[in-house]
């Protein structure tokens, strides 16, 4: 070895000088003698490829590379952490807590076991399905758990497509376009971001398994061995439920082709059919029929202790100044097919005498020849009005229903701001209705159905009770005296703040319509009032029931001597013992009370 090689070597290695004083020393001199040994200067050219000085900057690859080691492994456990918290997350949002997260999913242990088993190249391919499949469990679940959030059930990937647009349009209402927009974007992206991330999540994974093969297998047996045991104990860490949900989803599609064969037979079974004018709601000739909704009022706004000492107050005080007046009232429940949304399928169920608790349901009434309350009326002879504050975009379905005149967002010609989502206040669209159709001289009994939408979420902009001769055009909403509570941070209100503002908006609600009926009401009017449905679970809590209260109001004795028989309570609000009807019972129970004679075919309600 020639001395040149030596001396460069430990240059080389430590990228200083050897003595490691950092000054060169005369002591390398004397060896200048090895001058003898120059025979093996053939190979100095090397010499380019030799110099150390640019492996200096080698010396911070140590602490890079211990970093890259570190985000690799944090990398592979976030990894394994999304793909355990999309295979153990629950899809209702009540069972959304920590301890949901602790399961042992057989689903993963079982694709592990698959990817494991696989040859190299085919387990590369696999990874990928099977990545895409665990993000669309993923966005089901995220679907589900808004459902359940907002409409007490999970999301139908048959019908409930449809709801997207309903629920942008309601976002646009609440917070603005701008907010809409905001909430679509980032919908999508996250569907995008779940379907990517979860993708490349297993793809990490099978390689780590795939280079430490021995070590994975164990786990997967050990993690087997785990699941088998607490599933004979009957823990339920065993189950994880997502092969349930993938089931129950998939199922979906068959349930829906029965389904709309079963409700084909329901539709075309009507003995009201063929039933002459002159034999339909002969006790009510000559009324005004008033049919109003009252967005989001369900059992809960009477008996939750929250809302009950307030709202029954309103009721009760309504109950005396009514009676005052001289009208009566009976009331009960309904149960309602539907929950926290979906008011157009409650509406549909009473009218029609029809379950109608899914949008297929809905689609395939529209395209029925089935007899509604409404068009029973009108074969009577009375002259039938749909007034739909809520309307801001046309609705075929009014032709379905049989409207003489209808009256929709525009056509109310309000002139004051939008509260919240309601695009007009109750008292607004009733002092609109009596302007137009109960004061017109001269002219037939009117069957009207009014859904009255103050109450609707996200119960935030909530107007106060006016003079009626003050209403007119709705300018005067315009005025802040005219607004009894309107929280300026409407996405960030805390869960009582939203109660309250829920149990405002049912009080509003409910005192339009008893300060209407004691300003217009006369002995020809009869009001029959009900809720659409529960407001959501985020008001409720899960589990609530689906019952709304409806309550009959008369001047005329007459009138609820016909309904003496149903069992309903006293006054305007239900107590707890009240009769509780499903809702599509009503119909045909309305229309035999209030007919000639009872068909014999009408059950009692459940």
């Amino acid at each position: 070895m020639s001395l040149l090689s030596r001396l460069r070597r430990p240059s080389t290695a430590a990228g200083e000088p050897a003595t490691g004083t950092g000054r060169p020393t005369p002591t390398t001199e004397p060896t200048a003698p090895a001058e003898p040994t120059a025979p093996a200067e053939p190979t100095e050219p090397a010499e380019p490829t030799a110099p150390a000085e640019p492996t200096e900057p080698a010396e911070p690859t140590v602490p890079v590379a211990r970093w890259r080691r570190v985000a690799a492994r944090v990398t592979t456990g976030l990894a394994a952490l999304l793909v355990l918290v999309v295979l153990t997350a629950p899809d209702r949002y009540d069972q959304l807590t920590p301890t949901a997260f602790l399961g042992v999913p057989i689903e993963g242990l079982v694709a592990a076991g698959l990817l494991l088993a696989l040859p190299g190249r085919a387990r590369r391919l696999v990874a990928v399905p099977v990545g895409a499949a665990l993000g669309l469990v993923a966005i089901v679940k995220v679907l589900d758990l808004g459902m359940s959030a907002s409409l007490a059930r999970p999301f139908d990937l048959v019908v409930d497509w449809v709801l997207l647009d309903d629920g942008y349009a309601f976002v646009t209402d609440s917070v603005g376009s701008g907010g809409a927009l905001a909430a679509a974007v980032g919908l999508v992206a996250l569907v995008v971001a779940l379907l990517v991330l979860t993708v490349r999540s297993v793809q990490r994974l099978t390689r780590e398994a795939a280079g430490h093969r021995g070590a994975a297998v164990r786990v997967v047996a050990g993690l087997t061995a785990l699941w088998v045991a607490a599933a004979t104990l009957g823990v339920p860490v065993a189950d994880s439920g997502t092969a349930t949900l993938v089931g129950q989803h998939v199922g979906e599609v068959g349930a829906g082709l029965r389904d709309r064969r079963e409700f084909a037979g329901q539709v075309a079974r009507d003995v009201y059919r063929d039933t002459p004018g002159d034999q339909l709601l002969t006790a009510l000739r000559g009324k005004d029929v008033v049919l109003a909704f009252v967005e989001s009022y369900g059992r809960d706004a009477v008996e939750d202790p929250e809302f009950a000492g307030q709202v029954g107050a309103v009721l009760d005080g309504g109950t005396r100044r009514l009676a005052a007046a001289g009208f009566t009232a009976r009331s009960g429940f309904l149960t309602s097919p539907t929950a926290g949304g979906g008011s157009w399928l409650a509406h549909d169920t009473l009218l029609s005498g029809l379950w109608i608790d899914n949008q297929q349901r809905h689609d395939s009434l529209l395209a029925s020849d089935r007899l509604t309350l409404n068009r029973a009326f009108q074969r009577a002879g009375w002259e039938t009005v749909g007034v739909m504050p809520a309307a801001t975009s046309p609705w075929p379905e009014g032709a379905f229903f049989g409207y003489d005149r209808y009256h929709d967002a525009a056509g109310l010609e309000y002139r004051g701001p939008q509260f919240s989502y309601a695009p007009m206040p109750d008292q607004y669209t009733l002092s609109t209705f009596q302007r137009r159709e109960r004061a017109t001289p001269d002219r037939a009994p009117i069957m009207a159905e009014i859904p009255l939408i103050s109450s609707h979420s996200p119960w935030a902009a909530i107007p106060r009770m006016l003079d009626w001769e003050h209403v007119g055009d709705g300018s005067i909403y315009r005025r802040p005296t005219s607004v009894a509570f309107n929280p300026k941070d409407v996405v960030g209100r805390s869960a009582t703040e939203v109660r309250t503002g829920y149990r405002r908006a049912i009080e509003y609600s409910l005192n339009s319509l008893i300060s209407y009926v004691q300003t217009y009401g006369d002995d020809d009017l009869v009001l029959v009032f009900l809720g659409d449905h529960q407001p959501s679970p985020l008001v409720t809590g899960p589990n609530a029931s689906r019952d709304v209260p409806i309550t009959v109001v008369a001047r005329d004795p007459a009138v609820l001597a016909r309904v003496a028989g149903w069992g309903w309570q006293e006054g305007l609000r239900p107590g707890p013992d009240a009769p509780v009807w499903r809702m599509d019972t009503f119909r045909d129970r309305f229309l035999d009370t209030f007919g000639p004679q009872p068909p014999a075919h009408v059950a009692a309600p459940r």
